[in-house]
């Protein structure tokens, strides 16, 4: 069974920082490009960014210099990075997994507020 479990989420003030976590297990973890994607409040859901199999990151131009997603494969593990976070970075971020049965995490949710 696929499973993707999003944690590290919470409420930080504006300029803070965060690092999410993406823990999977089911199915073989290095042999996925692997993606955040986040849901602001009233908007719909948006890729954030993706990083491939070989270890290559790519970013959405709204969070370009200031996310930086990584993965662990050892530990079956993704990650956000988030620095200078900004209010409008509000919003449940989701770990994916693409594929002819593509997974989703439950989301964890960020809030940016002072």
């Amino acid at each position: 069974q696929v499973q993707l479990v999003e944690s590290g989420g919470g409420l930080v003030q504006p300029g803070g920082s965060l690092l999410l976590s993406c823990v999977t297990s089911g199915f073989i973890f290095r042999d996925y490009g692997m993606s955040w994607w986040r849901q602001r409040p009233g908007k719909d859901r948006e890729y954030v960014a993706t990083i491939t199999t070989s270890g290559h990151p790519y970013h959405a131009n709204a969070v370009k210099g200031r996310f930086t997603i990584s993965r662990d494969n050892a530990q079956n593990t993704l990650y956000l990075r988030m620095n200078n976070l900004k209010p409008e970075d509000t919003a449940v971020y989701y770990c994916y997994r693409p594929g002819s049965v593509s997974a989703w995490g439950q989301g964890t949710q960020v809030t940016v507020s002072s």
